[in-house]
C-alpha cells in the first residue's frame, strides 16, 4: 500500500493532467487553491471560484477540507466562511475517492442538485424554497458580482502583487501626502 505523501502527490498530480488550475501554498502539495468553473446548464454557469484544499496528513483516510474562498450564494454553502456542506466530504468520505471525484463529480453535483432541507446558508435554502425564479436570480447576481473570470483574474493578481512585495512604500521627502480631505 502506498504511502500518505505518494497519495498526496499523486491526486494533485491528477488535478494538473485534468487541466485543472492548481496554486500550492508554499510549495506543500497539502495546501492549494484550485480553480473551479460553475456547471454550465445551472445559474452557477459562467462562475469561476478559487477553491481552497487542504489535506490533512492522514488523506486518504482522512477527507480533505474544502472551501470556497470567493463568495457563492448556495444553500449548502456557508456565505462567510465558504464551507461546504456535503456528506461525501465530511462523512462518508472513502479512501476509493481522490481529488478528481471532488472537482468532476462532487461540487458539481451540489451545485446542480443543491439541498435546501439540510442548509449552512439559511437564506439561500428559503429563497430556493419559497421563490426558486428570486434564488436563480440571486445566485446569478452572486456569479456576476464574485466570481465572474475578471474578479477570478483580479484575485490572482492581487495575490501574486502580495506575495511579490511585503513591505509598503515610504514617502520620501519629494513626496508629499495630500492633505485635502
Amino acid at each position: 500500500m502506498s504511502s500518505p505523501r505518494r497519495r498526496i502527490e499523486t491526486d494533485v498530480m491528477k488535478l494538473l493532467m485534468g487541466d485543472y488550475e492548481v496554486n500550492l501554498i508554499n510549495d506543500s502539495m497539502q495546501e492549494f487553491f484550485v480553480k473551479f468553473e460553475g456547471p454550465t446548464d445551472t445559474p452557477f454557469a459562467g462562475g469561476v471560484w478559487k477553491i481552497r484544499v487542504e489535506l490533512p496528513d492522514q488523506y486518504p483516510y482522512r477527507s480533505p477540507s474544502i472551501g470556497f474562498t470567493n463568495k457563492i450564494f448556495h444553500p449548502n454553502i456557508d456565505e462567510r466562511s465558504g464551507s461546504v456542506c456535503l456528506d461525501v466530504i465530511n462523512q462518508t468520505w472513502s479512501p476509493m475517492f481522490d481529488m478528481i471525484n471532488i472537482f468532476e463529480v462532487f461540487l458539481p453535483q451540489l451545485l446542480r442538485y443543491p439541498n435546501p432541507t439540510d442548509p449552512l446558508n439559511g437564506e439561500a435554502a428559503a429563497l430556493m424554497m419559497r421563490e426558486p425564479a428570486a434564488y436563480e436570480a440571486k445566485v446569478k447576481d452572486y456569479v456576476q458580482r464574485f466570481a465572474s473570470k475578471e474578479a477570478y483574474d483580479a484575485s490572482k493578481e492581487s495575490e501574486s502583487e502580495s506575495d511579490e512585495s511585503e513591505s509598503v512604500g515610504s514617502l520620501s521627502d519629494d513626496d508629499e501626502p495630500d492633505m485635502d480631505l
